[in-house]
């Protein structure tokens, strides 16, 4: 979506309100220009951020994406598409993606502002990811699950059959990034414990990368 210049620099300064709506997953969604990027927040949550998406950005930075036999990604929870949004114009990589989005109304936002400024090739898919991950028989060079409903992730992506669904999707060599709050005490603990009692049963060499408030959970050490 082309946004008249003045507002562009202006929201360096204030943040420019876009569009609000909602949907059955969603009750509250806004768009925003903020320091000239679109963001997609909820009413606790920030959903989207192009590439000040600290939290995978600095996972990116971490595993060394540039540098890794990456040609299919999986993006679980799309939001407005930060995350191929930053692979392609911080990181310089083009990638062949498959996104996954219960929500239509999210996709629509996604489609309207963020994908024009996007070239790499993406497959939309209107699902839960849930059903997705049990069904899929593709596997992947890198996935990211980056699903919340507002400011939490819902159970069924915590547990033993969804992990080993991811497993299942990822080749060989590939790379999970598993995207956990961390802002509280509280995110904390039960990060701590989603990771030491679940995710390791189902990846026994996992990594985390702290991101201040945000983890990244990842399946593998991924530093030589």
């Amino acid at each position: 979506m082309k946004i008249p210049r003045w507002k562009f620099w202006l929201s360096y300064l204030f943040e420019q309100h876009l569009e609000s709506t909602s949907s059955e997953h969603n009750p509250y969604l806004n768009v925003s220009l903020v320091n000239g990027r679109f963001q997609l927040a909820t009413a606790n949550a920030v959903y989207s951020f192009a590439d000040l998406y600290s939290n995978f950005r600095r996972a990116f930075q971490e595993i060394d994406v540039k540098n890794r036999p990456i040609l299919d990604v999986l993006v679980l929870g799309f939001g407005l598409g930060s995350i191929p949004y930053m692979l392609e114009h911080v990181f310089k990589c083009r990638f062949n993606y498959t996104a996954v989005e219960i929500d239509e109304e999210v996709l629509y936002l996604a489609s309207k502002y963020a994908l024009p400024e996007i070239v790499s090739p993406i497959e939309l898919v209107t699902a839960n990811a849930i059903g997705f991950a049990a069904q899929c028989e593709t596997q992947y060079d890198l996935i990211c699950m980056d699903v919340f409903l507002d400011d939490s992730i819902p159970e069924d992506f915590e547990t033993a059959d969804f992990l080993g669904d991811l497993k299942k999707m990822l080749r060989s060599e590939g790379i999970l990034l598993y995207n956990r709050l961390s802002y509280s005490e509280t995110d904390k603990k039960n990060s701590r414990a989603f990771f030491d009692e679940a995710f390791r049963k189902i990846f026994p060499d996992a990594a985390l990368i702290d991101t201040k408030n945000n983890w990244i959970l990842v399946n593998r050490p991924f530093k030589s």
